[in-house]
């Protein structure tokens, strides 16, 4: 099969693998309709993380089941299913808890590498969640946002507390700040207000519920926020960077009280011990445990209530795959979907 390999920092190319293979009673095998570019893929595209030897790529997808292991009872060969960025058993305390990214036995799907042609999902009866009939093409992009960065947006707004009567802000305006603002609209926020310099996010974050737009960033960003909101911070931020500067903006702009939901991934981030304590804010993320929300969401999606999909503004083939890590680094696309 033919599958994407990150050589080194913007070294990708897209070359025959192994097609997968049953390994463990619980896997299953599916034919990806549809994979995609993550804003996380773009770290060790930079150099910012190492690229050790040729890596498969990829975490994101949907498609079709077509072999499943012996243990495997939920899910059917022939089902068209959803799956999360982190493989999980959804049966141990911790999964059971609502975590199911920080499960005992998880699996990262980065590992496997999803930008591919076919992929073995490990632990499918928890990982997998079957999309009701048989999903057409139109809706292939909202579906694939489901695997992560929807899912990501949503656990953060959830773990900012977004809902009624608060001031939702949301620290970045890639795929997932921006569905962060969607989730944000659909929890109840009274008001939402998006950071952002880039004319076209902006426009999507307003489609997506934004009431304001602040451009400014670092301590003018949290200086129009305070304006904004009486002089107090917001209730709830959502970081969805991952940078230290982000993350100071993020804790800045909450009012003693309210709620930080971070899922950017951490890069060099320290916090000060001593402003932390002081500032009383309530700090929660991590990696989204996005099986947790992934029924619902899919419900969203198929009833047509939200339509996530439409943070892709680049589709390419899969063979161009290395054009899209271009597009995606040069800020010329928010989110790449490769069709397969």
């Amino acid at each position: 099969m033919r599958g994407v390999i990150m050589y080194a920092p913007g070294d990708v190319r897209v070359e025959d693998r192994a097609d997968p293979e049953i390994i463990e009673p619980t896997d299953a095998v599916i034919r990806i309709t549809a994979t995609c570019i993550c804003g996380s893929d773009l770290w060790p595209y930079r150099g910012v993380e190492p690229v050790e030897g040729p890596t498969p790529m990829g975490h994101e997808y949907i498609g079709i089941v077509e072999e499943i292991g012996p243990d495997v009872a939920d899910i059917a060969v022939g089902d068209f299913v959803v799956g999360s960025f982190f493989a999980s058993d959804n049966t141990c305390e911790i999964c059971r808890a609502g975590y199911q990214s920080r499960c005992v036995h998880n699996v990262p799907m980065g590992s496997i590498g999803t930008q591919a042609e076919r992929a073995r999902v490990p632990l499918a009866d928890g990982t997998l969640v079957t999309v009701p009939g048989t999903p057409g093409p139109e809706q292939y992009p909202g579906l694939l946002a489901a695997s992560d960065v929807l899912g990501t947006g949503w656990f953060a707004a959830v773990a900012a507390e977004a809902g009624p009567g608060k001031t939702v802000v949301v620290v970045g305006d890639g795929a997932v700040g921006l569905l962060a603002v969607l989730a944000a609209k659909q929890l109840g926020a009274d008001r939402i207000i998006a950071m952002s310099r880039h004319a076209d996010r902006q426009a999507l974050a307003r489609k997506f519920g934004a009431t304001d737009i602040v451009e400014e960033r670092g301590k003018a960003g949290v200086a129009r926020i305070k304006e904004l909101t009486g002089g107090l911070g917001a209730h709830s931020v959502v970081e969805a960077v991952g940078t230290q500067e982000s993350m100071m903006q993020a804790i800045r702009a909450t009012r003693a009280g309210g709620h930080v939901g971070y899922v950017g991934v951490a890069h060099d981030v320290e916090l000060d011990g001593m402003g932390l304590f002081f500032s009383s804010v309530h700090l929660h993320g991590g990696p989204a445990p996005v099986r947790r929300f992934l029924p619902g969401l899919i419900d969203l999606i198929v009833r047509g209530e939200i339509d996530p999909g439409e943070v892709f503004d680049l589709t390419l083939p899969l063979e161009q795959a290395a054009q899209g890590y271009r597009a995606m680094d040069e800020r010329r696309a928010t989110k790449v979907l490769l069709t397969v």
